[in-house]
């Protein structure tokens, strides 16, 4: 594997830092905690107008046409300003869903309405606190029509529209339902991460479309999955990155006895730990992006490695920005306690560690039989 970007994707991703940096989005994180609300509508519409909520779709419905990797370097940037928008549900889960699977009426219909943010999309998956499998679904659609409870669904409170994962006839299926029908009813869901809007929505017959084949809808849907996982990897990344030169930073500013702290043996200990992981999640996302924009047969381990890395890293990293800022980590005022609740929200978001861990396990053993075959 070997993998580079391009000079215009790396131009693509310096442009995103410029504007993510002068837009201050973590502060604007922190504006809409204070606020309740479920975005930041105007740090939205200017994503939007840069058609960065068009880059994998075809020109022909008026998005950019890029490819995956364009979306890996968008995805580091909004990881690092922990940008409070619903990008990842709308543009990794619910675009990548329709610009695969769905037919040309919908296409024509939803996919320039997601260039301009006319419409916002999500992923309805969970409906407990385990993890979702193709025997424990238990929302379901007959005549078209869905009836069930899905809850923490991601950006809920700020979509129009969602595609729901339910039990048909046939099996798993992916249904598109407009989020406004009255047969829908959301109920916000407060997390660690109020800059998310995650919401409880319950069906009851509520009217649905079909999205791609019924007998194919699972597998369906961990295709979709394990391209969203390395997008979501690249997020990650962003956020330890961002959270390693928080705590570097303030090491080397912060005095203690005449000395700056990160002169002292355990605050070094610390940041060597958390580079350590951060470098070793880069690399596994690496080859997870690799994987993506080859549409290589490895994807499935490779999204699995990345996430599970890249999850463990953003974890140590906030965790470990908290502790170097020492007191002061644990107070509202610095952005250390921000790092730590997106660190917690994106490494559940789809699936937990556990999931992935078997996620790849699974992977593993399935191509060493392959090779012994």
């Amino acid at each position: 594997m070997n993998l580079d970007f391009s000079d215009d994707q790396k131009l693509l991703q310096s442009e995103a830092r410029k504007f993510f940096d002068k837009e201050q989005a973590c502060r604007r994180g922190r504006a809409v905690m204070d606020a309740e609300s479920d975005l930041d509508q105007d740090l939205w519409n200017q994503i939007v107008s840069m058609g960065w909520t068009g880059i994998r779709i075809p020109e022909q419905y008026e998005g950019l046409g890029l490819g995956h990797l364009e979306l890996c370097v968008v995805a580091e940037e909004l990881g690092r300003s922990l940008a409070p928008v619903p990008y990842s549900s709308s543009v990794y889960l619910f675009t990548e869903i329709l610009v695969k699977f769905a037919n040309e009426d919908i296409k024509k219909d939803l996919l320039p309405k997601l260039v301009t943010g006319e419409c916002v999309g999500t992923l309805a998956l969970t409906e407990q606190l385990y993890a979702p499998t193709e025997d424990n679904i238990n929302t379901k659609v007959s005549n078209d029509l869905i009836s069930g409870k899905k809850i923490a669904v991601p950006d809920a409170n700020a979509a129009t529209h969602a595609i729901v994962v339910c039990q048909g006839d046939k099996g798993i299926e992916l249904r598109l339902i407009d989020l406004s029908v009255k047969n829908c009813v959301l109920e916000k869901q407060a997390t660690i991460d109020d800059t998310r809007g995650y919401a409880a929505i319950e069906f009851n017959n509520a009217p649905s479309t079909l999205i791609g084949d019924a007998e194919n809808g699972w597998s369906m849907l961990q295709n979709t999955l394990d391209q969203a996982a390395v997008l979501f990897s690249f997020e990650q990344i962003g956020g330890a990155q961002a959270a390693l030169d928080m705590a570097t930073d303030y090491a080397k500013h912060r005095f203690a006895f005449g000395r700056a702290i990160g002169s002292y043996q355990g605050i070094k200990h610390k940041l060597a730990d958390m580079y350590i992981a951060l470098t070793l999640a880069k690399s596994n996302t690496y080859y997870g992006a690799w994987a993506l924009s080859t549409d290589s047969s490895e994807l499935s381990v490779a999204a699995a490695t990345a996430r599970v890395s890249s999850t463990e890293a953003f974890k140590l990293c906030a965790q470990e920005n908290i502790q170097t800022h020492g007191g002061n980590g644990f107070t509202w005022e610095y952005d250390c306690h921000m790092f730590y609740r997106r660190a917690k929200v994106l490494s559940l978001n789809i699936g937990s560690l556990a999931v992935w861990k078997e996620k790849l396990i699974s992977g593993l053993e399935k191509s060493n039989l392959a090779s012994a075959n």
